[in-house]
């Protein structure tokens, strides 16, 4: 028969066929999603009302503990706005909202009860109240094409006066799918000491109150983000480390990010440290939301990864990224904050940064500040390279800014925006060592007159096919300041009516410039008086 349905002249009929097998499966697999001792567990049948007014928290807890009781499975949120206090996930439950359904955070603090970990982070201080809470179970999720509402608006005041909408310690095997997540009352995600956490496919609008992260992953170990749209007021997609474990072995891939502060963010909270994170195809744009709570409104940082409390940051990888009229593309600092985690502890000594690789980054309509790679006198930031990089600028420096004094501030709390106008349009890289840059290119709309590279105490330096805008007025295309060990070569410079290299600082030594083609450029080298001419060797250059 069925044969006979698939021929020619019956091709009809197979339609008819498939319509009648189609709508008996979803038939089916609408009986078995509202069925008991199947492993899914609706919340109607524990007395929720759905009406966006009842307070469902005691529902919905009797159906996660109904299910985990029984093995197990998923607890369904189906058809309705459910109003709801904190809920504690349990072992092998999966909170689902279907598409149309809503979570709902009460907008009565006396709704959540104070819950505070048994492990010990520097988060204590902020809240000890969720909307969603899990600590020390396993295999859990939250999935589904439905929503998560915070109603963070309605909640006002500093720490523990706002509630997180989900917070998840010490947990193994969580799995964050598809769900949308909107106004949260603080951040909107925290995932502490928690290991094998999958978030992919979410959506998150956070613009309602102070500190409205989009996601925070706290020392945390083999995490995969992936596929994820956020938009936020304060940082985006955030790794911290507020204990002494590290973050970890984590993989962030296809995301689209908006922020008025950070998009991507690795720090500043950094007692444990970061290794092995790897970051690939994401895009980074402007926040649709004009409002500004924190932050600037086209951001503070694209990229910013800060280590300020102790703990070492190594084995960073972020590669191809695209980043449109971010304030700063990218930013890198190694601080002393030195801050603690617990109270009984010592003053951390300063950390570690170093292996970072960050490649193929095409940014345009990046702020007129500069870009600052830092590390702090003693303690250089190391191993760090730039391939593939091309950045646009507003522009508008002058020759004034280029001789800046920048201060240190190394005790300070770190953001791109600390240290003001740089001495350089492009990149200002000070205290630092065995640093790359191949292949990078800068221009800027508006003309201006600073320098696009300057180095200042830098050890091991290599450029490598580096070109650049400038104006007759800028003082050098890149200055070289108490730089040794320089390698600068490949370089085919486009026209300019400035010096390609101008280097000064009694300690600038052992500087090599070759195999470049000035022949576009007005004068190939400058050097001041303070240093040994001996020790620069210039050669093999087209002029």
């Amino acid at each position: 028969m069925l044969k006979l349905l698939l021929s020619n002249k019956h091709r009809g009929g197979a339609v008819y066929l498939w319509v009648i097998l189609i709508t008996s499966l979803n038939f089916l697999s609408g009986v078995a999603l509202h069925a008991k001792g199947t492993g899914i567990f609706d919340v109607y049948d524990y007395g929720a009302g759905g009406d966006g007014r009842t307070l469902d928290t005691q529902a919905i807890q009797a159906a996660i503990d109904d299910c985990t009781q029984k093995g197990g499975g998923k607890v369904c949120l189906h058809n309705g706005k459910f109003l709801s206090g904190t809920l504690f996930l349990k072992n092998d439950v999966t909170l689902y909202l279907e598409a149309g359904a809503t979570l709902l955070g009460s907008t009565n603090l006396g709704d959540y009860p104070v819950t505070v970990p048994a492990y010990r982070s520097y988060t204590d201080k902020y809240t000890d109240k969720s909307l969603i809470y899990a600590e020390r179970v396993e295999n859990i999720g939250l999935a589904g094409q439905g929503a998560i509402d915070g109603q963070g608006g309605a909640f006002k005041g500093k720490w523990k006066k706002r509630p997180y909408c989900i917070r998840v310690v010490e947990c193994k095997n969580v799995r964050v799918e598809g769900i949308r997540l909107t106004n949260s009352p603080m951040w909107m995600q925290h995932y502490l000491a928690c290991d094998k956490v999958v978030v992919r496919g979410i959506t998150v609008y956070n613009h309602c109150n102070k500190n409205n992260d989009m996601i925070d992953i706290d020392g945390c170990r083999d995490v995969i983000i992936s596929d994820c749209i956020g938009d936020t007021d304060d940082d985006g997609l955030t790794l911290k480390s507020t204990s002494s474990r590290a973050c970890a072995n984590v993989t962030i891939t296809n995301c689209i990010l908006s922020s008025h502060c950070n998009a991507l963010k690795m720090g500043t909270e950094s007692s444990g440290g970061f290794k092995n994170i790897t970051i690939s195809n994401c895009v980074i744009r402007p926040s649709q939301c004009a409002k500004v709570i924190y932050g600037a409104r086209n951001g503070v940082a694209g990229v910013a990864l800060m280590m300020v409390d102790g703990g070492i940051l190594e084995g960073i990888t972020i590669s191809n990224i695209s980043i449109a009229d971010i304030t700063n593309p990218l930013f890198l600092r190694l601080g002393n904050r030195g801050r603690k985690y617990k109270q009984d502890m010592e003053t951390p000594g300063v950390g570690k940064f170093c292996k970072v690789k960050i490649s193929n980054v095409i940014a345009t309509g990046a702020g007129d500040m500069g870009l600052a790679v830092f590390g702090i006198p003693g303690h250089p930031i190391e191993d760090i390279s730039l391939n593939n990089i091309q950045i646009i600028y507003k522009g508008g420096g002058t020759s004034e800014q280029t001789f800046r004094n920048i201060p240190e501030k190394e005790k300070k709390y770190p953001e791109a925006m600390m240290f003001g106008t740089l001495p350089a349009y492009g990149f200002f890289v000070r205290h630092a060592k065995n640093i790359k840059f191949h292949n990078v290119t800068l221009g800027f709309e508006k003309a201006d007159h600073r320098p696009a590279l300057m180095f200042d105490d830098v050890q091991d330096l290599d450029i490598f096919s580096f070109e650049a805008q400038s104006t007759p007025e800028t003082h050098a295309l890149i200055w070289l300041k108490q730089v040794s060990d320089a390698f600068i070569h490949g370089c085919r410079p486009q026209k300019t009516e400035t010096v390609f290299i101008n280097i000064s600082g009694e300690k600038s030594r052992n500087i090599t410039i070759t195999n470049n083609d000035f022949s576009r450029v007005k004068q190939s080298l400058r050097i001041d008086k303070q240093v040994n001419e001996a020790s620069i060797f210039c050669n093999n250059n087209r002029k």
